[in-house]
């Protein structure tokens, strides 16, 4: 019998070896030269509460930034070489979109009162992302999720990285342009084709198309070359979200956001939580200095 809760959702050996096979052997940074950029928006768009606001000019140095957020492969390898084990297994649970449960697992887990599409669920974790009856198997590309900002801090020091600051990510996410909504310019579905992984549909129960991550390359990049800097998955940053609430801070959206309820798909946008929560749409990508 495992000795403990941790032991109990860790990963099984095949299942890590595979994954680990097919993570790249080294990251791909993006060197960004930094520069004074207009950070924070006062768009309609916006939520004031969020305090994206006001616009203000921000100095950013040089930084070199991953072109896509940590795959579930390459946090195999940590996880094979480091045995950490993440919050969401130390703890026994994490929330999952209720969307993606089966009827089963979602009539036995427990709602957010406030939130009822999230359920908590026994055993859901970065290689279980909807319970104990699914896998990563299928998902070595995929953002891994699960994540607390507490993995994601342990991770970026195995590798030697950090994770960004809330200005190095905006100035990334930007791709040089200057207070656009959007990594690629002011209109969110050019041409009306989605350039981001967002929920469509009527949210939360009748999508149009099927719900959860895709891989981190999986839509063009922007003009830095970097992959989905909005929706897919949140990604942590470091710091506080304010300098009177200590919570984490995340940024970027997810595959969760849509517009009756969260246009957090925007590269101002931010959102907060403590930083030992792990959720099936948070994940992280890394930066290093440049010297």
């Amino acid at each position: 019998m495992p000795s403990s809760v941790a032991e109990a959702y860790a990963p099984d050996a095949r299942l890590l070896a595979d994954l680990v096979v097919r993570a790249p052997q080294s990251l791909t940074m993006v060197g960004l030269a930094g520069g004074s950029f207009r950070m924070g928006s006062e768009d309609p768009l916006a939520y004031p509460a969020d305090g994206e606001g006001p616009v203000r000019d921000v100095e950013v140095p040089a930084f070199a930034i991953a072109a896509t957020t940590v795959t579930v492969a390459e946090f195999a390898a940590f996880v094979q070489a480091t045995g950490h084990r993440t919050v969401a297994e130390r703890l026994g649970d994490s929330l999952v979109f209720a969307g993606l449960l089966t009827p089963e697992l979602r009539a036995r887990s427990t709602a957010v009162v406030a939130a009822p599409w999230w359920r908590q669920v026994r055993g859901a974790c970065w290689h279980r992302p909807e319970g104990p009856e699914s896998s990563v198997e299928d998902r070595a590309d995929h953002p891994v999720t699960h994540i607390s900002r507490l993995d994601a801090e342990a991770y970026a020091s195995w590798v030697g990285a950090r994770l960004p600051s809330e200005a190095e990510w905006e100035f990334a996410a930007r791709g040089g342009l200057d207070q656009q909504p959007y990594p690629w310019g002011a209109v969110r579905e050019p041409g009306g084709r989605p350039r981001m992984k967002t929920f469509q549909g009527v949210f939360p129960d009748s999508p149009a198309e099927a719900v959860g991550t895709v891989p981190v390359t999986a839509y063009s990049p922007n003009a830095y070359g970097l992959h989905n800097m909005t929706g897919n998955v949140w990604e942590w940053a470091a710091g506080p979200f304010r300098p009177d609430d200590e919570r984490g801070v995340l940024r970027g959206g997810s595959y969760m956001c849509h517009e009756s309820y969260c246009r957090r798909y925007r590269t101002s946008a931010r959102t907060a939580t403590t930083p030992d929560t792990s959720l099936g749409h948070a994940g992280f990508r890394l930066v290093v200095d440049v010297t």
